[in-house]
């Protein structure tokens, strides 16, 4: 449990090792009822519920004003949002 905290760069007490280490132990256990389970009759793509599209109808609507939009911005460069580089900048 202690290698897979490491790999996790999860920093952890003994204490909280040792009750992870049973929790995992019980998951594991219960994988392996379930691996016993036949399912060579059961369809690999069979599902348990009716799939349906749950997301509304995309329509077309007149949205806010850009400076509406952007007034609470912490910077802009006129119409838009100016934020931090997250990756290198060019040339880096």
């Amino acid at each position: 449990m202690e290698h897979v905290a490491y790999l996790a760069r999860l920093g952890l007490s003994e204490e909280e090792l040792t009750r992870l280490e049973g929790q995992l132990n019980h998951i594991l256990d219960q994988y392996r009822v379930l691996a016993e389970l036949d399912t060579e009759r059961i369809p690999p793509t069979a599902q348990t519920i009716e799939l349906e599209n749950i997301l509304r109808e995309d329509v077309p609507m007149p949205s806010l004003p850009s400076d509406e939009v952007l007034s609470n911005a912490p910077e802009r460069a006129g119409d838009v949002f100016v934020v931090p580089a997250i990756i290198g900048g060019a040339g880096e």
